[in-house]
């Protein structure tokens, strides 16, 4: 068995380039899915933006007893985002450095939209899986979120221990993961070098605060989100529907942009639109 919380949290590598499309995605060399070992245990994922221009970032983490897949990403189609495929070979070859019977894989969201579910479907039928829904009765439910949205819970993958803090306000089943292993904060949309649409204002700011309380005492590493939206130049993003960013900043951000994000909805707070800060643009849909 991994003891994964001794040393915790462990350092991992962000050394690596993603790929950020092709001028004629028809034409984009590369594969569908790009897939990055942050470490042993942990595996980051990134779709293809000349298959869609989300180019959402997916996470594959691994615990004793079962592994979790983090969002599926922005296609249903195979032929397009061979998801499944990927995460079976990727599981096939964890499970040959770490052998164990009967491993299972749970299949959660950070949030609702559907360039996070769309994939879903390829793990219907999957064995040893459970797919939680997206919805907030099932994220509530299933991960025993009573009192809503005030009290943290945490998922146990055998050893391998996440905090779960709730994150309404772009969506209102958002759900932030924090890995105990890693020290990684997985933020889904609610914070990440992009366009933070803002659904509901008061839940974000809760939402925002909630966060802050909780990295006041943690360790955290990095924060992901799970979009790169913004240009290499301060407060200038790509425009949405792009499908090749050659100049995109790195994903991961840390918890300083949590107070900078803070001070800007501070500033904004009557505010509406779009609101261009260094590495992120507030975007008002309330």
């Amino acid at each position: 068995m991994i003891d994964f919380l001794r040393d915790a949290p462990v350092e991992g590598s962000l050394d690596v380039v993603w790929h950020a499309g092709w001028p004629s995605p028809k034409h984009d060399p590369a594969p569908e899915i790009q897939i990055h070992a942050y470490t042993e245990h942990t595996v980051i994922l990134r779709q293809n933006k000349s298959v869609h221009y989300e180019a959402p970032f997916v996470f594959l983490l691994f615990g004793n007893d079962r592994a979790l897949l983090l969002d599926t990403g922005a296609s249903a189609e195979v032929a397009h985002f061979p998801l499944r495929a990927t995460v079976d070979a990727l599981v096939e070859d964890w499970l040959a450095r770490h052998p164990r019977p009967g491993y299972g894989l749970l299949v959660a969201h950070t949030h609702g939209h559907g360039d996070h579910t769309a994939a879903d479907g390829q793990f219907a039928d999957r064995p040893l899986t459970t797919v939680i829904g997206a919805g907030l009765d099932a994220v509530t439910s299933s991960f025993g979120l009573e009192d809503w949205p005030h009290r943290t819970g945490e998922l146990d993958l055998g050893g391998r221990i996440l905090d779960l803090v709730p994150g309404p306000g772009h969506q209102e089943a958002g759900l932030v993961f924090h890995d105990r292993h890693t020290g990684l904060l997985l933020t889904g949309d609610s914070v990440y070098p992009g366009r933070l649409y803002i659904a509901d204002r008061a839940a974000y700011s809760a939402t925002v605060d909630r966060l802050l309380d909780f990295c006041a005492t943690r360790p955290v590493r990095h924060v992901l989100g799970c979009h790169i939206e913004m240009t290499t130049r301060a407060g200038e993003d790509y425009p949405r529907g792009t499908t090749h960013q050659p100049d995109e900043p790195p994903l991961q951000l840390t918890t300083g942009h949590l107070h900078d994000l803070r001070r800007a909805l501070d500033e904004t707070a009557a505010g509406r639109g779009a609101h261009p800060y260094d590495a992120f643009v507030l975007v008002y849909r309330d």
